[in-house]
């Protein structure tokens, strides 16, 4: 028995068999073949493996995400039966008596040379499809697991270096029942998706992947923070007992769902969930969500081939607010760039990507991708309660740049004959500490704001928010951030506008009663999250912690806010 600690990123407690995800080695000693017969029908073997294994991931990917996110693994099948590729393999295994992995190599590593250097932007995606496939054929000819999130049939823990949004994308929710990874922090998109999906996570353990072994029996504690490796039959029992007692503080929670969020003292908030997909909408409403208060766009841009087109947004969008009926739905545009990357946009590699091309920046300088997202947004806005945002707004030119481009948008389309939504409140992510300075000056022209706190965080604190080293810097209580809150908190109400949150600090128990103090209008977190927090909530008294604002904001450390609010709300 081994105890492993991390940072908890998704409460509950789960008990499964260890799946790596982890990349194999796929190195070789390159030898001369006597027998170049056997050595074809060893490749027509791995390349037959490699065909079956992407038809079960098509199919998965169909059934669970849609048509257009399975056509990429129609491209990697097109390129697994293409004899423009797979002869020449051949022709060097017999000309040159070269072993499979060597031809298939060598054979690849031309194309996708030759087709990364055309001009053609379909044939430059091909080079990735034949680099991808190369890799899954190679380690079959190598005898080593490729390892498929997609093709995970039986209940497993997910072990793994870290997981990238298209690997979340590919889990099996039925099947995967929680995961740990080696990096990351509460604020990674790992660790984001985890809570999404609903599954116990931990992360930033350091050592996962190399302690941890395929089939080891395995507990994540999301609760306290870490997992136990191969348990004896007495902690297993502990757990098991861990696991129940949750499930049973769920159903009380489970009680508040169509409760409002109403404080001691008779004071409304709003609790609203944040999102990635439609498919999450279900999690938000059986969680008791009021609303969603960040739809995270760019999950519609990944694991494709090329962008999804203006049709394709629209019924995503239409979706979630039909489903979410007079909710209100805040739909942020797309916010790529930092650790968030789409292959088929071809983008220049940058020393400091978090302060770099990405989000509203990308979008204004590539209206081409920008303007048929707004089309979609308007048109779905007949369809619910529509808020759109805009990620990452660091100047008043680029929220008007970016205002007037949507208003242009809407013009065209009622000139087209087409309805839109006639009134749809247009607000800002507040995450770069340049604009909760001047929130004032933002107030007069925005319909709302919502606070980014996990961007918020590390830019103030200049820390990476997923580097491990100066993860003691990610200090969501630190007086610098809440006096930030507050100008902006402040700032919105003077205009007669609300506030909301969408970073992690808005479901922090630590920080509801703090907020709630400061003026916060809408708290919007994991569906997760909600019930707890509406729970705590009323407990509090709001006019009680609002007379301790200014003792907060005075503060010196983050332990000092941390050490009172305990205090005070015990």
């Amino acid at each position: 028995m081994r105890d492993i600690q991390g940072i908890a990123a998704s409460t509950g407690i789960a008990i499964a068999k260890a799946y790596q995800l982890v990349t194999p080695e796929l190195t070789y000693e390159q030898i001369t073949i006597e027998n170049t017969e056997q050595e074809i029908a060893r490749l027509d073997k791995a390349l037959d493996v490699s065909k079956q294994e992407l038809e079960k991931i098509k199919a998965h990917t169909k059934k669970e995400i849609g048509d257009e996110h399975a056509e990429i693994f129609s491209a990697h099948l097109l390129v697994l039966s293409d004899p423009e590729l797979i002869n020449p393999i051949k022709e060097k295994i017999t000309s040159e008596n070269a072993m499979a992995e060597t031809a298939l190599e060598e054979t690849a590593n031309m194309f996708i040379d030759m087709f990364k250097n055309m001009d053609n932007e379909y044939m430059r995606e091909r080079a990735a499809d034949i680099h991808d496939v190369t890799k899954r054929v190679l380690a079959h000819l190598l005898g080593v697991r490729f390892p498929d999130p997609a093709l995970i049939d039986e209940e497993v823990i997910v072990i793994a270096h870290d997981l990238t949004p298209s690997d979340t994308a590919q889990l099996n929710r039925q099947f995967v029942k929680g995961f740990a990874t080696d990096i990351g922090g509460r604020t990674s998109h790992s660790a984001i998706m985890a809570r999404s999906l609903e599954i116990p996570a931990v992360v930033g353990t350091k050592e996962v992947t190399e302690t941890v072994s395929q089939n080891d029996l395995i507990i994540v504690d999301g609760i306290e923070g870490n997992l136990i490796l191969n348990p004896s039959d007495k902690e297993l029992a502990k757990y098991r007992e861990k696991q129940e007692t949750f499930a049973k503080q769920k159903e009380v929670w489970a009680k508040l769902k169509d409760e409002p969020t109403i404080s001691q003292d008779g004071e409304q908030v709003e609790l609203a969930a944040n999102i990635g997909t439609p498919e999450d909408v279900t999690g938000v409403l059986n969680n008791g969500g009021e609303g969603i208060g960040l739809y995270r766009t760019e999950f519609l841009y990944m694991g494709k081939s090329e962008l999804p087109t203006e049709e394709e947004q629209y019924n995503a969008y239409k979706s979630v607010l039909e489903q979410m009926g007079d909710k209100p739905v805040v739909v942020r545009t797309l916010d790529i760039g930092g650790d968030k990357e789409l292959s088929y946009l071809d983008l220049p590699k940058e020393l400091n990507p978090f302060l770099g091309f990405r989000a509203i920046r990308f979008c204004l300088e590539n209206e081409d991708v920008f303007r048929p997202q707004l089309r979609a947004l308007l048109r779905a806005g007949v369809h619910g309660n529509l808020k759109v945002m805009f990620p990452m707004i660091a100047t008043l030119e680029e929220f008007r740049q970016a205002k007037a481009i949507l208003m242009d948008e809407k013009h065209d389309l009622k000139n087209e004959g087409l309805k839109v939504a006639e009134h749809i409140e247009v607000g800002i992510m507040v995450e770069i500490p340049s604009t909760a300075v001047i929130a004032k000056q933002f107030a007069k022209e925005v319909d709302f704001f919502s606070i980014g706190t996990n961007d918020l965080i590390q830019y103030t604190m200049a820390a990476d928010r997923m580097n491990e080293r100066v993860s003691y810097l990610y200090q969501p209580y630190h007086p610098a951030i809440l006096n930030l809150v507050n100008t902006v908190i402040e700032a919105a109400h003077s205009e007669g506008k609300w506030t909301g949150m969408c970073g992690e600090m808005a479901g922090d128990p630590i920080a509801i009663p703090i907020l709630l103090g400061l003026g916060l209008d809408e708290f919007s977190m994991s569906s997760t999250s909600i019930l707890p927090a509406r729970t705590q909530i009323r407990d509090l008294s709001k006019e009680k912690l609002a007379s301790y604002k200014s003792k907060l904001l005075a503060m010196g450390t983050a332990e000092e806010v941390e050490e009172f609010i305990k205090e005070k709300t015990k």
